[in-house]
C-alpha cells in the first residue's frame, strides 16, 4: 500500500506531487526499450540457379587388368637349367633367347641318330645293289625269281628304315634345339619362378611374358545390364556400331587413367551363380603404367538424361524420407519445398519434380534457414553446374 506524503514533505516540496509523474514516465519507457531490441540481420547464404541440361549417366564396375597376351615360358624337354639370359622384369622381344638347358644328352642322341640313320643308308644301298644285280641273272636262270623277290623286298624295308632312322634324327634335333629358350612375342617377362642348377621338365612354368599395350581391363556386368547393351555388342561386332562408347579407368589410388579405351569383346556366356557376364574394354598404355592383375574400377557412359533439370548435391536435404530444397524468391525470402529426387551423378541431384529452370536453391547456409524467412542471397560460384554436352574422363575419387 503506498505512503502518504506527509504535511510536512508537502509544506518544504511544493512540486513533489508534479514531478512524480514524469519520473514514473521515464521509468516506463526505459523499461519498454530494454525488452524490445532491434531485430538481428537477415542470415547470409550462398545460392544457385537451377539449371536443365544433359546428363550423362555413369555405371561403374571393378575389373582387374591383363596383359593383351599373356605367354608362359615353358621348356620342351626335361633337363638342368644353366642360363638365364635376360633380366627379370625387362622388355623382351620375340624371338630373344631367355633360357639356356643342359644341351649335352640331346647332342649324344642326336649323334647316336646320326650313326643309326647312316647304318640304315648303308643298308638300304647293299640291297639296292642286290636288285640290281639279280634282275640280268634271273633272265639266265642263274638267280631263282625267289631271291629276286626276297632282295626287292629287304630294299623296300631298307627305304623305311632309313625314313624311320630320318625322322629320329629330325626329334633329336628338335630336342638339342629346344634346349634353346626363345621368347614366343613381344613383352615384358616376370620374375623368373626358377634358378640357375634347377632340373625343369615340359610341366615347368620358366616365366611369362604379357604384352602390356594395349591393356584388356576384365569387368563383370549384371545380366540386366547386358539385355540394355546387347543390341549395341552385336553393332560392335559387325562394325556398324558409330557411336562407340568410352572407357575410363579409376587406379587404386584414386586417380584417373589419363588414356581412355574402347570396347573389346564380351564373354560368350553368363556366371549361373553369379548372374554376371564378363566384358573386356582395351586401354593404351604407352608407358607401361598399367600391369597385369591390378585391380581398378571402371566407367563408361551408359545413357544420357536430356534436358534434365539439376541442382548440386548440398542443395538437397533428407528429412523424415522427404527430399527438400530451400528455393529463395525474388524478394529474398525462403520457402522450404519438397521436390522428387532421381538419380545421382557427378555430384548432381537430376529433379524429377518439384522445381522449375532457374529458380535460386540455397547451396551453403541451409542450417540458417526456415520456411518465410528473409536472408541475404549470395552467388555460389563453386555450385554452378557445368553443361555436360561431352563427358570428360572422372575425376579421381577417394
Amino acid at each position: 500500500m503506498p505512503r502518504a506524503i506527509s504535511p510536512a514533505v508537502r509544506r518544504f516540496s511544493p512540486s513533489l506531487a508534479a514531478v512524480l509523474p514524469a519520473v514514473a514516465a521515464v521509468v516506463a519507457v526505459s523499461g519498454c526499450s530494454r525488452s524490445q531490441p532491434p531485430p538481428p540481420p537477415p542470415p547470409e547464404v550462398l545460392v544457385t540457379p537451377v539449371v536443365q541440361q544433359d546428363v550423362p549417366l555413369h555405371a561403374e564396375w571393378v575389373g582387374t587388368m591383363e596383359g593383351f597376351v599373356n605367354a608362359q615360358v615353358m621348356p620342351r624337354v626335361q633337363g638342368y637349367l644353366l642360363e638365364q639370359r635376360y633380366q627379370d622384369g625387362s622388355q623382351v622381344t620375340a624371338g630373344q633367347l631367355l633360357f639356356e638347358i643342359d644341351d649335352r644328352p640331346y647332342r649324344a642322341a642326336l649323334d647316336k641318330a646320326l650313326g643309326e640313320l647312316a647304318e640304315a643308308q648303308a643298308t638300304l644301298r647293299k640291297h639296292q645293289l642286290d636288285v640290281a644285280r639279280y634282275q640280268p641273272l634271273v633272265g639266265e636262270g642263274a638267280v631263282s625269281r625267289e631271291e629276286l623277290d626276297n632282295a626287292v623286298q629287304a630294299s623296300r624295308a631298307g627305304e623305311a628304315q632309313v625314313k624311320a632312322a630320318e625322322a629320329a634324327v629330325t626329334n633329336a634335333r628338335l630336342d638339342l634345339d629346344w634346349t634353346r629358350v626363345y621368347s614366343p612375342i613381344d613383352g615384358i617377362a616376370g620374375i623368373a619362378p626358377v634358378q640357375l642348377g634347377d632340373l625343369v621338365t615340359p610341366s615347368t612354368v620358366l616365366t611369362t611374358v604379357s604384352q602390356v599395350d594395349p591393356m584388356k581391363v576384365t569387368f563383370p556386368i549384371t545380366e540386366r545390364e547386358y539385355i540394355r547393351v546387347a543390341d549395341r555388342i552385336k553393332e560392335h561386332e559387325g562394325g556398324q556400331l558409330e557411336d562407340e562408347p568410352v572407357f575410363h579407368v579409376i587406379l587404386a589410388d584414386g586417380s584417373a587413367y589419363p588414356h581412355p579405351g574402347q570396347f573389346y569383346a564380351a564373354d560368350r556366356a553368363v556366371d549361373r551363380e553369379r548372374g554376371t557376364i564378363r566384358m573386356q574394354a582395351l586401354f593404351p598404355n604407352p608407358d607401361a603404367t598399367l600391369r597385369p592383375g591390378q585391380y581398378a574400377r571402371v566407367r563408361a557412359v551408359v545413357d544420357t538424361l536430356r534436358s534434365a533439370v539439376v541442382v548440386p548435391e548440398r542443395a538437397v536435404q533428407e528429412l523424415q524420407g522427404v527430399d527438400q530444397v530451400a528455393v529463395v524468391g525474388s524478394d529474398d525470402k525462403v520457402t522450404l519445398r519438397t521436390v522428387t529426387a532421381g538419380v545421382q551423378q557427378d555430384g548432381l541431384w537430376v529433379i524429377d519434380a518439384g522445381l522449375r529452370p532457374g529458380e535460386r536453391v540455397v547451396t551453403e547456409g541451409l542450417q540458417k534457414v526456415k520456411d518465410g524467412i528473409a536472408v541475404s542471397a549470395k552467388p555460389d560460384p563453386s555450385a554452378a553446374p557445368a553443361p555436360a554436352a561431352a563427358p570428360s574422363p572422372p575425376p579421381g575419387e577417394g
